[in-house]
C-alpha cells in the first residue's frame, strides 16, 4: 500500500494570487461551503492528524455510512482540500497543504 498520496515535504510555495476581489471571494466561498458540514470538518481534522494515507479508517471514525463518507470526501476533493490516490482497490486520502495555506490566507484577509 502506498504510504503517502501527498508529497511529504511539499515546498512552501508562495501563492501570489490576490486575497481580495471577485475571484478570491468566489474561492473563499467555495472552500467555506465545502467545510460547511460538521462531518467534513471532522474528516479534515482526522486527516490533519495523520502522516500517512488514510483509506477505510475515515469511515471507522465517523458515525456515518461508507456512502455518506464518500459523498463528503467528494465535496472536499472538488475544492482540492483533500487529495486521493488509487492504490489497487483502495483510495488513499490526505489533505492538500497548498489549498489549506490558501484558505488560511483568504481567511486572514477578512
Amino acid at each position: 500500500m502506498k504510504e503517502f498520496c501527498c508529497p511529504e515535504n511539499e515546498p512552501n510555495e508562495s501563492d501570489l494570487r490576490p486575497v481580495e476581489g471577485p475571484d478570491a471571494e468566489q474561492e473563499l466561498a467555495a472552500l467555506a461551503k465545502a467545510l460547511g458540514h460538521p462531518a467534513r470538518v471532522q474528516i479534515v481534522r482526522f486527516l490533519s492528524r495523520r502522516s500517512t494515507c488514510v483509506c477505510g479508517e475515515i469511515v471507522d471514525q465517523l458515525p456515518l455510512s461508507q456512502s455518506t463518507v464518500s459523498q463528503h470526501l467528494k465535496v472536499l476533493k472538488e475544492v482540492d482540500i483533500v487529495q486521493g490516490s488509487i492504490d489497487g482497490p483502495r483510495v488513499c486520502y490526505c489533505l492538500n497543504p497548498r489549498t489549506l495555506r490558501r484558505l488560511r490566507a483568504l481567511i486572514s484577509s477578512l
